[in-house]
């Protein structure tokens, strides 16, 4: 949902705006508000957070981060599941991560909502590509696929059986079946 379609407000400006529930997104002018996450969003977004950090924590190489406010270029957005390396987790001088990113995630996962308009949110990962990001996911809980996108070829749409592409030195072994098999709790 479209919040403010204002030009002159700027990206310093929606920063100092108070957060809301569900955010709210600057993209270049435009203030979007993005839905509140439902069961099947909660329920991926939550098993990949938890499958790349048990992974990736320990011996760190990355972290994923949920519904993390990241602010670069002229967007301020809010990817379903963020991963910076490690190296570029800008840390404080006190070891403790920042409630500032103000870079591209190294990898960014977004995953459909029935609200959402799928050229939009592909449009936040492509940003996100030309932005320094080297992986994205675009998750579609309704017809079980992803859709890849890699720095240096065309997208690659997965289904079932496909390994999914990693960061570097991750070693994480999904399958597209692997990631909405989660979806089924019973």
């Amino acid at each position: 949902m479209t919040i403010s379609a204002v030009k002159d407000i700027t990206l310093e400006k929606f920063l100092m705006m108070p957060e809301t529930k569900p955010a709210l997104e600057f993209l270049e002018g435009d203030i979007i508000q993005k839905p509140m996450p439902k069961g099947r969003h909660s329920c991926l977004q939550y098993e990949l957070c938890n499958g790349i950090n048990q992974i990736t924590k320990k011996g760190k190489l990355a972290y994923a981060f949920p519904e993390l406010r990241c602010s670069f270029g002229s967007r301020s957005i809010v990817p379903d599941i963020a991963v910076f390396t490690w190296e570029h987790i800008p840390f404080l001088s006190s070891g403790e991560v920042p409630d500032r990113f103000e870079q591209s995630p190294d990898w960014v996962i977004e995953i459909l909502s029935p609200e959402q308009k799928s050229n939009k949110v592909i449009g936040n990962i492509l940003y996100c590509m030309e932005h320094g990001c080297k992986l994205g996911w675009f998750l579609d809980p309704d017809d079980l696929s992803i859709l890849v996108f890699l720095c240096d070829r065309q997208p690659i749409l997965m289904e079932k059986t496909d390994i999914l592409p990693v960061l570097a030195g991750v070693e994480l072994k999904l399958t597209v079946d692997d990631v909405f098999g989660w979806l089924k709790m019973a």
